[in-house]
């Protein structure tokens, strides 16, 4: 289990609605979510594996910003 945290724009109700499928769709995570009271609206995900490109693919995909954070 890996746990990754990524800077992101998703900044309200109506990005959480675009990106959850995509994200729901990924064999990979176990579980989201999203800081959006934090300035940087931090991605947290727990990832089954290493993959976490396929994190930045699908959220890019779905129009958003995002950065994994060291």
């Amino acid at each position: 289990m890996t746990i990754v945290k990524y800077k992101t724009n998703i900044h309200c109700g109506s990005c959480i609605k675009s990106v959850t499928p995509v994200l729901n769709n990924l064999d990979n995570i176990d579980l989201w979510k999203v800081d959006l009271e934090h300035d940087d609206k931090i991605l947290e995900v727990t990832l089954d594996d290493e993959d976490k490109n396929s994190v930045v693919e699908a959220v890019k995909s779905a129009g958003f910003e995002i950065e994994e954070i060291q």
